[in-house]
């Protein structure tokens, strides 16, 4: 409660939300902006951009006890601001939001942490890195001298759930769209964005009925912009797939006001090499809908990508995977069938409560 009282005044002093989804599409005004002849950095990229609207440190994992149960976990540190940070303490106009999740086929656990920027609640350290809200924490394991992001230790805690997990990256980081340039839309909105898709995952999760010892893969995805969407996209549909074959692929697809598409991927060989492939190039076609917290959500997707042999159905490991969050949305483990077989991650935003007649 607190934490909502201390950010209250930073989002009735923010853009109106009307404009993309979360307001994503708001013109980026004082705050940098992305163009395609910037080289990203490491390790200096892991780091926040407050030149920078809006940016995040996002991770899901597809995770597997020893009697073959499939869970799924994601943790999420969110940076926004109202302007280009200008101050430190209690003068500081950026917003922290941590999310957490631990997905099973039969439950779908959620937490929320909201915090104000520079009064040491939440932020991203160097040396050694560590991307933290209150407890919650991504925090480098790495030897000296190597990427911090390349070993580290993942930890949060709801009210009925935790999970402790250590993850070491097999592969390198690979940078999405044209060298970390991410398009966006046809008017030419877009993000810088890299992932790091190779980690190799141990450790412990705890549910109500207790903890379990589990292993798995997991994914995490960089992205840093001021307007990574037109006024017009109200939501998106993102895929994140391992192959077992250990190829991977990222796609995304931007649902206009008006019913266009604007479509996406990144093909990653089993070596990290990335292959970008631009608008019109994936095909991503719902194929099945489940009731959603009052909503018709497609939880069941074909994903094609001809270019490389891929035509596969993805299946969500639990339909009712919502996120009901300060600006809510879907997110949940799928599994992978068709050309090619594996496990992934899928979120879709902006889908609308439904309505009857004559009432909002």
């Amino acid at each position: 409660m607190i934490a909502r009282v201390l950010i209250l005044p930073l989002l009735l002093a923010a853009p109106a939300y009307g404009q993309g989804f979360a307001g994503l599409g708001t013109e980026a005004g004082d705050f940098g902006r992305v163009t395609p002849d910037r080289s990203l950095e490491f390790p200096k990229d892991h780091l926040p951009h407050p030149a920078f609207r809006i940016e995040w440190w996002y991770l899901t994992a597809n995770l597997e006890a020893a009697d073959g149960t499939e869970y799924g976990v994601q943790w999420t540190l969110f940076r926004s601001a109202q302007r280009p940070l200008t101050s430190e303490g209690w003068e500081a106009d950026q917003l922290w939001m941590g999310h957490a999740a631990l997905t099973s086929a039969d439950t779908h656990l959620v937490a929320e942490r909201l915090a104000r920027g520079g009064i040491g609640q939440a932020g991203v350290e160097d040396a050694p890195f560590e991307a933290f809200i209150d407890d919650w924490h991504l925090r480098s394991t790495a030897p000296e001298g190597a990427d911090p992001l390349s070993e580290v230790m993942l930890a949060a805690r709801g009210s009925d759930f935790s999970y402790a997990l250590d993850l070491t990256a097999s592969g390198p980081l690979v940078l999405q769209g044209e060298d970390g340039y991410s398009v966006k839309s046809p008017e030419g909105q877009a993000s810088y964005y890299y992932s790091q898709p190779f980690y190799e995952v141990t450790g412990d999760i705890s549910l109500p009925e207790g903890a379990v010892a589990v292993t798995g893969s997991a994914w995490l995805d960089r992205e840093w912009s001021s307007q990574p969407l037109s006024e017009t996209q109200s939501g998106w549909d993102w895929f994140s797939l391992n192959f077992d074959n250990g190829a991977k692929l990222m796609a995304f697809g931007l649902r206009d006001t008006e019913g266009g598409h604007y479509n996406s991927a990144t093909w990653i060989a089993p070596d990290g090499t990335p292959t970008p492939y631009g608008d019109g190039s994936v095909t991503l076609t719902p194929l099945g809908e489940a009731d959603v917290a009052g909503r018709d959500i497609p939880v069941r997707w074909r994903v094609e990508l001809p270019d490389e042999g891929l035509n596969v159905t993805t299946e969500p490991l639990n339909a009712q995977a919502w996120m009901g969050t300060l600006f809510p949305y879907w997110e949940g483990p799928v599994t992978v069938s068709g050309s090619h077989s594996g496990r992934g991650y899928l979120e879709m935003t902006g889908y609308p409560e439904r309505t009857e007649a004559g009432t909002q």
